[in-house]
Order: structure tokens, then sequence, then C-alpha cells
């Protein structure tokens, strides 16, 4: 696992979360219970800070980054989907943000607020609770084809996964 402090910041991570071995936490970065965060994601809390809310996951191949004004928040029970980009964002409670997307600075995504796969979330965007953003650049629409029933199994699958690869995983070279 490559867990860095830079300076006088270092992550703090809960002994239920769960980091893969292959995942680069660097900074302020705060993980809470039951998160997950995997392959080749990288959080780097260099100039304010990253935090993971309880039951969270971060899937492979994000890139999680924040500012000294927009901290990157990403609350309970949410989900960033594979290869996800987020830069400074405050993201909700029971979210999802689908694979491929992009969610830059001062974004705020309210709870139950999803972000489509491949979506660009601009500068300073906003996603109202139960909406979508779908497009580049995103456009909002109430969403009405992936309820909060399913961002929770989605979530309840990675709570799940985590304790398996915790217990199961093991490296062969």
């Amino acid at each position: 696992m490559a867990i860095y402090a830079l300076g006088d910041r270092e992550p703090s991570i809960h002994p239920e979360a769960y980091v893969h071995p292959d995942a680069t936490v660097i900074g302020d970065v705060r993980i809470a219970a039951y998160a997950s965060v995997w392959p080749q994601t990288v959080l780097r809390g260099d100039h304010g800070y990253i935090e993971l809310g309880e039951r969270s996951n971060i899937q492979d191949g994000c890139v999680v980054h924040c500012t000294e004004e927009d901290p990157t928040i990403l609350g309970p029970d949410s989900a960033i989907g594979h290869a996800v980009h987020v830069e400074g964002a405050r993201i909700g409670s029971g979210c999802l943000v689908a694979s491929g997307s992009v969610v830059l600075n001062g974004t705020v995504i309210e709870d139950g607020g999803m972000v489509g796969a491949g979506a660009v979330v601009s500068y300073r965007g906003h996603v109202p609770s139960g909406h979508i953003a779908l497009g580049v650049p995103a456009r909002t629409r109430p969403n009405t084809s992936f309820g909060p029933e399913a961002i929770a199994r989605v979530v309840d699958s990675y709570v799940q996964r985590a304790k398996r690869f915790r217990a199961e995983l093991r490296r062969l070279d």
C-alpha cells in the first residue's frame, strides 16, 4: 500500500476501511469506516483535504485531488465509478458518480444526486438532489432511471467486496 505523509499532512484511515495495496494515498486524506479505495486510484491531499464518508467507495483508476479553497468530500453511502476524476467537489450522501466522468472544482452534488458515465461537470457545477448530470458539458435533469435503491446496491456490493478482498487477496509474484 502506498500511503504517504507530505510534511505535516498525514492520511487518517479508519481500521475498518479498505485501501487496496495498489492505491496511492498522499497527505491529508480522511477515510472513514467501511469506505474502500480500489487499485490504481490516487487520492492526493496536498493543498487541502479529501474526506471519504462511511461506506463510500472510490473504484479502480480514479484521480481525486483538492485545493485549499475546495476540499473533496464524498459523503457516506456514495460511490465513485471506475476512472473518474474528482477535483475539489462536495458530493453528498447516497450519490453515484459513474465511470469515466469528470467533476471539477467547487461542484456540489446534493444528497442522492448522480453524474452519468462520461459526463463532465464544469467548474462550480451543481447537481440537485434526485437529479442526474449527463453530457459534455453536463446538464441536469430529474433522475428517473437509476434510483436510490440501485445506488444503495452498488454501495453494499463494495462494502462486501472490501471484506472479501481483506480476507482473500494475496499477491502471487
